[in-house]
């Protein structure tokens, strides 16, 4: 049984309208004075530890050594397509809200009965992420185990959770305990999918839908191209828009005279079984490279919800009925491949792949991450199946120079309990995305969820390190994970990776909690 992870993700935007040009001095402001501000520091538990794996100088990455919290001086205004998810409109609007208490205002006074209580400020994410560190020494190792180590041992955790954590400056491991375990990573495995396809395809990259006419015999085969983002909405929202292509290809066939076909599509562009492992589940549906909205029964955009039981016979259908609104008859819709003599008539393409990539992690979108993991197969000659993503994705990894002992991807979203990361690969994943000579990569960490903002972690950290943390979540049964980025108390830009298995199945926010004060002890650190 999975214990679905995902939630309807909420932009959150404040009742405070700034425009752009008041927002970029704040943020200046910020970078230079802002500290995490953790209201609650966890107790450092019991003075006697056991000994645990001691800090290694490994590099991670051959550029990490000027990586360091110059991810690009300008990434909070310029890097990414941030505004298709609404991640970076949510932030602009947390950092021009910074000269009021808590970071919004909700009317009335703070904590007032009846009131939501402010959100904190977002300054210490943004100073991460666009500022320039000025601190000259790491923290200090043995200082991280005396604050972690203790906090490692809470039963919520299991019998044997392991960690990691990277200076990000450096690419130094500064803190492990069995950090080149490997464990099933749940969706934390959408990271591994994120770097390999950007590293594959680059940031750029799009993804086409099109219709296509075979000129003998007037049947209009629309070709999937593995947009898992395609939407059939009156408001696409900046997302490939099906009835955009069908307006198009209404009125090509309508220059060509031809106003009844045959409707047909085209989902050769996968191989292999199209259902998970996991079976019918509302996580995901079908793996196809021909779906409209994800194949979802209700007017959601992420989370668990009923699918249609073939997303691709779906997508026709409604485009077929979209293509009748034009005046074009058509036949009920039926699996077919274009050849090479077919015409294209109209196509449509995704946001670019970073923007992709960014919506998969602030959603834990499993159908995006399903699809990356098929095009890296795609674009680098291997067969777009489970087995063949599996393939791509190591070699994609190991041609970065990433640790993949142990490593196994059996599928993109991290829903296959087959699947193994270890700490090590995962901070190293995020040391690499932060490399200067990978701009390519940053995506897999503008897209990590905010704590207390964005995604999987709208609702975590509201008391703790809220705006300080940024990081991926992994939940299954008895499996919980947490490994992203955050500013320590001293401006350090730090990756890590705690991973637990055995867990009680029973309670996984007792878990969820153990890992949050985790990450919020580090944030609070101070360890230089």
């Amino acid at each position: 049984m999975v214990v679905p992870e995902l939630r309807p993700w909420r932009a959150a935007r404040p009742h405070v309208v700034r425009i752009a040009d008041a927002v970029r001095p704040r943020l200046a402001r910020a970078a230079a004075t802002a500290k995490p501000r953790v209201t609650r520091l966890v107790r450092a538990g019991k003075p006697q530890v056991a000994r645990v794996t001691l800090p290694k100088t490994w590099q991670y990455t051959a550029g990490a050594a000027t990586a360091g919290l110059a991810l690009a001086a300008g990434v909070v205004t310029a890097a990414g397509p941030w505004d298709s998810s609404g991640q970076r409109t949510a932030e602009r609007d947390r950092a021009a809200a910074l000269g009021r208490a808590g970071g919004t205002d909700h009317g009335g006074t703070s904590g007032a009965p009846g009131r939501p209580r402010p959100a904190p400020s977002a300054d210490p994410v943004l100073t991460g992420l666009g500022g320039v560190s000025t601190v000259k020494s790491a923290p200090d190792g043995k200082a991280l185990a005396k604050a972690l180590t203790p906090l490692l041992k809470d039963p919520a955790l299991g019998p044997r959770p392991a960690a990691a954590v990277v200076d990000v400056t450096t690419g130094r491991r500064l803190y492990g305990a069995h950090p080149d375990a490997a464990f099933t990573p749940a969706s934390t495995t959408k990271i591994a999918t994120a770097v390999a396809a950007l590293s594959a395809m680059g940031a750029d990259h799009r993804l086409t839908t099109r219709a296509a006419l075979e000129p003998d015999t007037k049947e209009v085969v629309l070709v999937g191209g593995g947009d898992p983002t395609l939407t059939a909405r009156e408001k696409a929202e900046g997302w490939a828009s099906l009835r955009t292509l069908a307006a198009g290809t209404a009125a090509a066939l309508a220059d060509r005279g031809v106003r009844e076909v045959t409707l047909s599509y085209d989902t050769t562009l996968y191989s292999g079984p199209r259902m998970h492992p996991i079976g019918v589940n509302p996580n995901l549906a079908l793996v196809s490279p021909l779906m409209a909205d994800e194949g979802r029964t209700d007017d959601s955009t992420s989370g668990p919800v009923t699918r249609v039981t073939d997303p691709a016979e779906d997508a026709a259908r409604q485009f077929g009925d979209l293509l009748k609104s034009h005046g074009i008859k058509t036949t009920a819709p039926g699996p077919s491949k274009a050849t090479t003599r077919a015409q294209t008539l109209a196509a449509v393409s995704s946001p670019p792949l970073s923007a992709l990539v960014e919506r998969m992690l602030t959603n834990s979108d499993n159908d995006i991450a399903e699809a990356l993991a098929r095009q890296t197969a795609i674009a680098t000659g291997h067969r777009a199946d489970f087995a063949g993503a599996d393939k791509a994705i190591s070699a994609q990894l190991r041609r970065l120079g990433l640790p993949l002992k142990g490593a196994a991807f059996k599928d993109g979203s991290g829903l296959n309990r087959a699947d193994r990361l270890t700490p090590d690969l995962l901070t190293a994943l995020l040391a690499k995305a932060a490399d200067p000579s990978h701009p390519e990569l940053r995506p897999a960490l503008t897209g990590l969820p905010v704590a207390g903002f964005t995604g999987t972690l709208t609702s975590r950290y509201t008391d703790g390190a809220a705006g300080v943390v940024r990081a991926k979540t992994g939940t299954l049964t008895g499996v919980n994970t947490l490994a992203g980025t955050l500013v320590d108390e001293d401006g350090r830009l730090l990756a890590f990776a705690f991973m637990t298995t055995d867990t009680d199945p029973g309670n996984p926010a007792a878990t969820q909690r153990a890992l949050d004060r985790a990450a919020t002890t580090l944030a609070a650190c101070g360890c230089g």
